[in-house]
């Protein structure tokens, strides 16, 4: 099994073992402020491979490449004017930025599937850090088997991939809780590619526009999460539920009764005071919890589509798809 370091107590081991295996071309967890990610050398082809060998990972879908600042992520990419302020105003933060390559970057191919673009996050603390003592970016994606349930702790990661790989730095649970929120400025607009950690009503207030939505699922993955069926636990799940069926597990939000609650094999609230930020921090935790209850079926009752409501139904939306 993979050896845990908490960072908290061992701060520049945490740092020196984990550049060394970074540096032998290895994948390693990593805690971020959104969740935790399964980090290594974005510039090297073998460590990416890595990457997609232990998640399992469908080499088309692109991985966010994480910096230790703007200044570094300039060396990788162009910023256009809007790109460049969104980054001032919310790095480190939970904000991807989608933006071209230099011509010989330095990130390998295989990081961005083999676009012209690529997605790029600051993340706050130790990361950052991390990063910084490496020398060089961090292909991250969350640190899980692909399409199953993101990791918001270290016991998270050590359950799902504690033997594929070598170390998972501990930093308790993920603050945000869900992933960052990727944008891409494309032709003037400002296009929302997934909703996440950041608001996007927060985007749009510094930016001075509106964000433009798809109106359908398109079948070009620009962006990690693109995939219909990401985030999906083993059982099935049912959206917007007003009842329990028999035999489901029942995952509510706020302080309305679901019906025939006490027919469900386990029954845990997102947030009994209906607090957006709360339900995002123990979404991934509960869906676990609910999977491994062993119901078939997981039971979400509605959860407002405003601010963090809108990663959080994003998430459920495609862990309730036709699995692929």
């Amino acid at each position: 099994m993979a050896e845990i370091i908490d960072i908290t107590e061992n701060r520049q081991q945490a740092i020196d073992a984990a550049c060394k295996v970074l540096g032998d071309g290895l994948p390693i967890a990593i805690p971020t402020e959104t969740v935790y990610g399964l980090a290594a050398d974005a510039t090297n082809p073998a460590a990416i491979a890595h990457i997609y060998e232990t998640k399992g990972r469908p080499q088309f879908n692109p991985l966010i490449c994480h910096m230790a600042d703007l200044e570094m992520a300039e060396t990788y990419a162009d910023f256009d004017p809007l790109s460049r302020a969104l980054a001032e105003a919310f790095w480190p933060g939970p904000l991807t930025i989608v933006v071209p390559l230099k011509a010989e970057s330095g990130i390998h191919a295989l990081a961005t599937a083999g676009l012209d673009t690529v997605g790029i996050r600051v993340p706050k603390g130790f990361a950052g850090e991390l990063i910084r003592a490496f020398g060089h970016p961090l292909a991250a994606p969350s640190a899980n088997t692909s399409g199953k349930i993101s990791a918001t702790s270290a016991a998270h990661v050590q359950a799902d991939l504690g033997e594929k790989i070598k170390l998972i730095l501990d930093a308790g649970a993920s603050d945000v809780g869900v992933e960052s929120t990727i944008v891409k400025v494309e032709d003037g607009k400002l296009r929302l590619l997934r909703p996440g950690g950041l608001p996007a009503d927060e985007i749009e207030r510094v930016a001075g526009v509106k964000l433009v939505r798809p109106k359908v699922a398109s079948a070009a993955i620009e962006a990690p999460g693109m995939m219909a069926s990401h985030y999906a636990p083993g059982a099935a799940v049912r959206l917007d539920a007003r009842e329990v069926r028999d035999g489901e597990a029942l995952i509510s939000f706020g302080p309305s009764p679901i019906a025939n609650a006490d027919k469900a094999r386990v029954v845990l609230n997102l947030s009994e005071t209906g607090d957006l930020a709360e339900a995002a921090t123990n979404l991934f935790d509960y869906m676990k919890r609910a999977d491994a209850s062993g119901a078939a079926t997981i039971a979400f009752s509605a959860i407002p589509d405003e601010g963090l409501g809108e990663a959080i139904n994003d998430r459920l939306r495609r862990a309730a798809a036709p699995r692929e």
